[in-house]
């Protein structure tokens, strides 16, 4: 495959810049387009916590492992550290408005008004979405300035429809192609 002649200005000197920040590389991370879900779980004390993610991706099929990450200096960081399990709801392409309500830092109760579905664990998911992965909290590591969390799936549940995406800084969905 050839690259063409307008994009070879993306390499600076020898090959790329070995000097950014990290806005740069936020910038440039968001020409990869990601799914959209938001991560859920609750306290001892019976409150819901729940957060919008991108950051989610498989990890394995042999154990059954996926993985997301949490910004260190997240108020939540501690409720998902030490929870026993946490859900994972894909969401939809119509699911813009809830993605951007769970991402809200000040949205005091996101789970007021919301379709909730407890799973068998006692863990909240996100009604309607259109796939959503049980998880038991695996294992942690601490990497950069955030926290990567590592779920062993216990079960899982899905619905046909297309998801939402992230790319370029803005929510999309994917196009049909036939």
């Amino acid at each position: 495959m050839n690259i063409p002649n307008s994009q070879v200005s993306l390499l600076d000197t020898e090959w790329g810049a070995t000097e950014f920040g990290a806005r740069a590389l936020r910038s440039l991370l968001g020409n990869y387009p990601t799914g959209v879900a938001i991560v859920a779980t609750r306290t001892a004390d019976g409150r819901n916590v729940g957060l919008t993610i991108n950051s989610f991706a498989s990890l394995s099929l042999e154990p059954p492992l996926v993985l997301w990450s949490l910004v260190n200096h997240s108020p939540n960081l501690a409720v998902f550290r030490d929870c026993e399990y946490f859900t994972i709801s894909i969401l939809g392409c119509d699911h813009q408005e809830l993605a951007l309500h769970f991402a809200n830092p000040r949205v005091e109760n996101k789970f007021q008004d919301i379709s909730v579905q407890e799973t068998p664990e006692g863990i909240p998911s996100i009604g309607g979405a259109i796939a959503t992965l049980v998880c038991a909290n695996h294992q942690q590591t601490y990497l950069g300035d955030h926290l990567l969390m590592i779920g062993q799936v216990k079960r899982i549940a899905s619905i046909e429809g297309r998801p939402l995406v992230f790319h370029g800084g803005a929510f999309t969905a994917l196009h049909n192609v036939q």
